[in-house]
Order: structure tokens, then sequence, then C-alpha cells
């Protein structure tokens, strides 16, 4: 037992002295020990919608066909760690509607979306990036029927009137391969006690591939359906991009 007891001294000293040295990491390091930079971008992208058989179910109940639902808007961040470069986003389509006899559909998309990039350029004001990313999206089809509303003007009635209206809703999952070119204008830096924030307007370009990899059911209510409209959404796509980036310097 006595032979113990140095040892334990001994052993208690070194996790002292390691756990003073990982604080003192901290306190002179803190949040800075890692690059701090990336940015705030809003994104526009087309990637072309197949609706031809959600038309054809549309026009064998009478109505008529959607318009195209091909342009996202997006927001999204960055985050830039070395020569990697983070993204993260969430987007929607609008509103494409038909109408026939008082029945309208309504048509739209949304979608979340990560990437991960490298960017293989030296110059500080360029950045020139291949990608790839996982993506989540929905799409959303609303049927008002207006004519079963309008059949009465009694509360009670109303409850319960029968009617076509309802909302159909698909989600999907897919893979997106790509690149994409950032150029940075340089802005005025912030210079405060501590650090400064380099800060530029970055605007670029991305193209890739999106790969429809799983289609889920159509449903309503959660409940799932059969025989809807099937087409995988596998599309090339294209993202114009403008932000505020920023550089935390200590």
């Amino acid at each position: 037992m006595k032979k113990l007891i140095p040892a334990l001294i001994l052993a208690m000293t070194l996790v002292s002295r390691a756990q003073a040295q990982s604080t003192d990491t901290v306190k002179t390091m803190g949040w800075f020990r890692h690059q701090l930079a990336g940015a705030a971008q809003i994104q526009v992208t087309y990637r072309k919608a197949d609706l031809s058989q959600v038309n054809q179910i549309l026009n064998n109940n009478g109505l008529r066909s959607l318009g195209d639902n091909d342009v996202w808007y997006n927001a999204s961040m960055n985050h830039i760690h070395g020569k990697w470069l983070f993204e993260d986003g969430i987007g929607f389509t609008t509103v494409t509607t038909s109408d026939n006899n008082n029945l309208k559909a309504k048509f739209n998309q949304y979608q979340l979306y990560t990437r991960v990039a490298y960017n293989v350029s030296n110059n500080n004001n360029l950045r020139l990036f291949p990608f790839v990313g996982l993506n989540f999206s929905a799409a959303v089809l609303d049927i008002q029927d207006n004519n079963a509303i309008r059949s009465t003007s009694n509360f009670s009635s109303e409850l319960l009137n029968s009617t076509a209206s309802k909302t159909f809703y698909q989600p999907n999952f897919g893979i997106e391969f790509g690149a994409g070119m950032d150029y940075l204008i340089k802005v005025k830096p912030k210079v405060t006690d501590c650090f400064t924030i380099e800060r530029n307007i970055p605007i670029g370009i991305r193209a890739g591939y999106y790969l429809n990899a799983a289609q889920g059911d159509w449903r309503v209510d959660n409940y799932s359906l059969q025989n809807g409209p099937s087409h995988k959404q596998s599309a090339v796509f294209v993202s114009l991009n403008i932000g505020l980036g920023y550089e935390i310097i200590k």
C-alpha cells in the first residue's frame, strides 16, 4: 500500500498539469482555435421538373395542366475550414396553378440540402470546387373544390359537406454531384479591439446533376397512395449565387 501512494501522487500531479495546460489552451485560443469563415447566401436554381404524369392525371379528372415548376429560390450558408467548404440550405419553388369549373390545382416543391466541397484554387479572390451533396425534398399538390364549398349556406351542413379539396405530398431523396465557382469582391473590413472581420461579396455559380435516388409514395393525411405519378426527377441543375462573406482574424 505504501508503494502505491507515491505512484498515486505522481499520477494526480500529471493529470493536474495536463488539465492546466488544456485550460490555458482554451483561454488563449478559445473559439479561434479553428478558422472562422463563411457566408450567408441567396441562390436561384434551375432544375427541370417533369410534371407530365401529374398533368395527365389532372386532365383525366377534368383539370387543366399545370405550368412549369423549375425555378428554386434558396437561402444557404457556407462554412470554410481551410480548403474544405460546407454548404447547407433550404429552398422552395413558386406555386403553379390550374383551374376548371371551380376546381383548382396548386403545385410547388420544398427542399433541404447539404454539400461538401474542396477548393482547388490558390487564388484568394477565387474559389473553384467540386462538390457532392444530399438533398431532401417534397412535392405538394393541393386540390381546392369550390363547387362543394359553395353548395350550402348553412353552417351545420357545411361541416360534413363532401368535397374534393385535399393536399397530396410526395417525399424524395437525392444525391447531388457538381462543381462551383465563387469570385470574392472585397469589402472594407470591420475592426474591433480584439479581432478584424474581413468581409466580401461572393458571386458565383454551381452546376451539376441531381440524382433522384429514392422516390416516396404520394400521401394524403399520412395515408400512402398507390398508382400515383412516379416519374423520377433526376435532372441537371444550375445555380446562381450571391452572398455576404466573412473571415474573422484575431
